[in-house]
């Protein structure tokens, strides 16, 4: 039976979308392994949204909490917000008190994904505080440690991620996710869908 990773991602402006979307292949690239995109609710109504310039939502499926269990791994995306998640992504995690209550993602690996607005706003802030969600919940927190080797090291070019999982800058929502940051993207799914795969097998 194939190991399910699930993509899990809040994105406001794509870039977050851009990175969740590399990520799949990364996963997929592993035998035995189905991804799937999955997006949050949006919170914020469409006046608002129109009036931030952001772009209409992507026609990936909205997920519910009780479809997080039918993985057998979990990546989540989100933007960052002042050091730490989206409240979107929150909103969405604060409905999964059942999944909590009932132990339903005790033991499944997890694993974060991110974009900040520049390079001291939380590319390492937003995971650390993100980690409490899965503390919680007993999930198993699947850093990259420095497993991308020397794309780890780069220090010519602008690169989102860190150890704790792959990143991205937007600046003012115009730059893009660069070659090496899709490239850590990539990884980060593949590496994590390895990872998942044998813990199921394991089990």
């Amino acid at each position: 039976m194939a190991t399910k990773v699930y993509i899990v991602y809040y994105s406001t402006y794509g870039h977050v979308e851009k990175l969740a979307e590399q990520i799949k292949k990364g996963a997929e690239s592993v035998e035995g392994v189905e991804a799937k995109l999955w997006q949050v609710p949006e919170t914020l109504s469409d006046e608002v949204l129109g009036k931030l310039g952001a772009p209409p939502k992507s026609d990936v499926p909205v997920i519910t909490p009780g479809e997080l269990a039918e993985a057998d791994g979990l990546l989540f995306g989100f933007p960052t917000r002042y050091g730490t998640m989206a409240a979107q992504f929150q909103a969405f995690i604060d409905s999964t008190a059942a999944q909590w209550r009932t132990q339903e993602l005790v033991g499944k690996p997890a694993g974060l994904f991110y974009s900040t607005g520049s390079q001291g706003g939380g590319q390492e802030t937003t995971p650390l505080t993100a980690i409490t969600l899965l503390v919680h919940h007993g999930m198993i927190f699947v850093p990259i440690g420095y497993t991308f080797g020397a794309g780890m090291f780069e220090m010519e070019k602008v690169r989102g991620g860190s150890p704790y999982g792959a990143g991205t800058y937007a600046g003012d929502g115009s730059r893009q996710p660069s070659e090496l940051e899709l490239d850590l993207a990539f990884h980060r799914g593949k590496y994590f869908a390895a990872i998942s795969k044998k813990l199921k097998g394991t089990a």
